[in-house]
């Protein structure tokens, strides 16, 4: 079996609707998909039912959160929720409140770039949103199009990354809270690309252990974002911790250069991830 645990569709910040992500996971060679969009679970029915044989899509959703240590800065971190019941109301009132920061969050960085000169502007940044949840990927699809870059890559490591004149914050879930959020929903939570420097501050192990102990269940190893000694690092940890260790592609469409499958989750991980869900939810 050939499983990837985490991508997005246009429900979030990928190019592929639902359906289209579902058949490219196939075309991919891949048996089990997780669709796992920002802060939404919307896209989830369609990629379902747009399945096609031989195809298991896994619902799931990436919540933005933040790691509050007792001393020092905060950090952004993000925790993937598997097998999420996506009518449970206290994740679709978390849900809906994060996503309107999204959306708040990419107007406000496409005004301070229009502001500086940049020819972007908020219409063309929610029309390639094309009624999913706005994102930065948007705003930088924008600069693309407009000539100002080359590449999304090239808009993220220049004009919207974390420390930019043009970079704004947006709601985040407190991390911990953020563990026992999934639980509730019957889910199971995973930390995403927990090493990945270029998007920023990571946590340290300390801060990994600490949502161990609140219900944590596994750690994304096999990352296109983390580095050899990164992933054997954070084997080493999770063994320490005794959590699931899973590889995924983060699959965002065009906007990314990944492709569907190019990191993969062991099926005997998959199989202790459905295992750990909710009865119901399995």
């Amino acid at each position: 079996m050939r499983i990837d645990l985490h991508t997005h569709s246009t429900a979030s910040d990928g190019t592929d609707t639902p359906a289209e992500l579902a058949a490219a996971a196939r075309a991919a060679g891949l048996d089990v998909v997780a669709l796992t969009d920002h802060d939404t679970t919307a896209g989830i029915a369609a990629a379902v039912a747009a399945a096609p044989p031989g195809l298991t899509v896994v619902p799931g959703v990436e919540l933005s959160c933040r790691w509050n240590p007792t001393e020092g800065r905060g950090v952004s971190v993000h925790l993937l929720g598997y097998l999420v019941d996506p009518a449970a109301a206290e994740l679709r009132a978390e849900c809906d409140r994060l996503r309107l920061g999204r959306v708040d969050r990419g107007r406000r960085v496409t005004e301070l770039l229009a502001a500086a000169g940049f020819p972007v502007t908020w219409e063309r940044v929610r029309a390639l949103a094309d009624g999913g949840s706005v994102g930065r990927p948007h705003v930088a699809r924008a600069l693309v199009e407009a000539g100002v870059v080359a590449s999304v890559d090239e808009a993220f490591a220049h004009l919207l990354r974390t420390g930019s004149p043009y970079y704004a914050g947006k709601p985040e879930l407190d991390a911990l809270a953020a563990v026992g959020l999934v639980r509730r929903a019957g889910g199971v939570p995973v930390f995403a690309h927990p090493l990945a420097r270029r998007r920023g501050r990571v946590v340290d192990d300390g801060a990994i252990a600490a949502m161990a102990a609140v219900g944590l269940a596994g750690l994304e190893v096999d990352h296109p974002d983390h580095d050899a000694a990164d992933r054997a690092h954070l084997r080493g940890l999770a063994a320490e911790l005794a959590l699931l260790t899973t590889g995924s592609s983060d699959y965002h469409g065009r906007n990314k250069q990944v492709r569907p499958g190019v990191e993969t989750t062991d099926p005997e991980v998959y199989a202790a991830i459905v295992a750990a869900a909710l009865p119901a939810r399995r």
